[in-house]
């Protein structure tokens, strides 16, 4: 049986390995290398790009709070928001299928096609957002929506949390679907409410797809990337720059791979200290549950 199962998990193995794995540690030791992309020699530099990326480069510290932020609102909102389509949708509504096809429609679009679209809605000439607030007489709230760079990540961040918002609706929705109907009706019998039957029932059933929600939004928040390269490209002056778009810029624009590696690096440390003392939590708040 050990030899069957290595078998057949082998050949995933190794297109897991080739392709995920050994450009993983490829990245690291290019972080230690400085590099232009075309010379056919890479020079090792040790710790130098480390240094120059978190004492001399100052819009890496921009870039790191702004995907703090990032992350912050992406852990809060998206998943609330497709929580609450999810328990919507789970109704007894006529045309609840026609529904859920509209929410999750806005995952299955190319993230460049979703900035291009919000590009155009954001306009401060010609936009729709703009044209909308005109014909409501709320001319005050018209804004350079991407031009300002007090609220362009929110900006932004709104176009992100649109297309996004579909996929935790669709887990949660399949969390749901695991709540069992006795419990619910046992406690309905018993007097409890509704409120009561959505905390002490479906809730706890939820634990584990909340976590899964959680871990995943975590990971594609602090990899965000196509939808700042779209809208805004890091403008207006690095106000929407993220750690992983800045990282691309270092490697592919400005042609330093030692540093955008290093970047690179940084990020994933960051992802790993978020998402495994998580998972520890999560794992524990289970095993103590049952």
């Amino acid at each position: 049986m050990p030899m069957q199962g290595a078998i057949l998990l082998g050949p995933a193995l190794l297109v897991y390995g080739v392709f995920s794995i050994w450009p993983m540690l490829d990245v690291v030791r290019l972080s230690f290398m400085h590099w232009d992309g075309l010379a056919p020699v890479q020079t090792f530099v040790g710790l130098d790009n480390y240094r120059d990326i978190l004492r001399d480069d100052p819009v890496f510290w921009v870039a790191f709070d702004n995907t703090l932020i990032w992350t912050a609102l992406s852990v809060a909102i998206p998943p609330s928001i497709g929580f609450a389509i999810a328990i919507g949708v789970n109704q007894p509504l006529t045309g609840r299928n026609a529904l859920r096809a509209a929410f999750y429609l806005p995952v299955i679009i190319a993230s460049i096609a979703v900035a291009t679209m919000w590009r155009w809605m954001y306009d401060p000439f010609f936009g729709v957002i703009n044209a909308a607030l005109t014909a409501l007489g709320l001319d005050g709230l018209i804004g350079d929506w991407l031009g300002d760079r007090h609220i362009a990540l929110y900006s932004v961040f709104v176009a992100y949390c649109w297309q996004n918002v579909g996929v935790s609706m669709v887990l949660f929705l399949a969390g749901l679907q695991t709540v069992s109907p006795t419990l619910l009706e046992a406690a309905r019998m018993d007097g409890a409410g509704r409120w009561q039957r959505f905390r002490h029932v479906v809730l706890p059933a939820m634990r584990p797809t909340i976590t899964i929600v959680v871990i995943l939004t975590l990971i594609n928040s602090l990899k965000a990337f196509d939808i700042v390269y779209g809208m805004t490209h890091g403008g207006p002056a690095q106000s929407t720059q993220l750690m992983a778009f800045w990282a691309f810029w270092q490697s592919l624009q400005l042609h330093d791979f030692g540093r955008g590696s290093a970047i690179a690096v940084v990020l994933l440390a960051i992802t790993l200290v978020i998402v495994i003392p998580y998972l520890r939590w999560s794992q524990a708040r289970e095993a103590a549950a049952r």
